[in-house]
């Protein structure tokens, strides 16, 4: 296995994993190497540190030094200070991300947006002070978790990843 440090053109930084390097170059002329946080399949590798394995006679560094900023391996640039979770989507994970921006989309096209109001608008349907209505809006999560206390049903709504770049 072989991992590399890309990056796409929009200098959005990633890692895969590839069985070997003639894997990556497969893929990556198929199209099927994309970026997790944009799409983009114009990606290219970005600089990496090469992993170099520990002879049998070399003591083992201890763990709190390999997690020390300064024993890590340098890193691209435009990498520094931006790593993310990624994951390559298989179709069903695709489905449900579809369904799940669907969702989203269908709430936030039948429902008002009440914006940073949305605990007091909420609270008034909740004690009959203002007629029942489809809203929406923010709050921060201790004015929710005071809604949801006082028995107000609400939800968040979904957030896809590429939704916060």
């Amino acid at each position: 296995m072989i991992r590399y440090s890309l990056v796409c053109e929009r200098k959005h930084p990633f890692e895969i994993w590839f069985k070997n390097s003639a894997d990556y170059d497969k893929q990556s002329k198929r199209g099927l190497v994309t970026c997790p946080s944009c799409g983009s399949a114009k990606v290219e590798k970005a600089l990496m540190a090469p992993s170099l394995g520990r002879g049998a006679k070399s003591p083992a560094a201890p763990v709190a030094e390999a997690q020390t900023p300064e024993a890590q391996p340098p890193e691209a640039p435009s990498a520094v200070g931006n790593k993310s979770p990624v994951a390559m989507m298989s179709p069903q994970e695709r489905e449900f991300r579809s369904k799940l921006k669907e969702l989203r989309d269908h709430l936030i096209k039948n429902a008002e947006n009440v914006g940073g109001r949305f605990p007091e608008e909420a609270r008034k349907m909740h004690y009959g002070e203002a007629e029942h209505r489809s809203i929406y809006g923010e709050a921060s999560p201790q004015e929710a978790k005071e809604l949801l206390d006082e028995g107000v049903e609400l939800h968040p709504l979904p957030m896809l990843p590429d939704e916060r770049n």
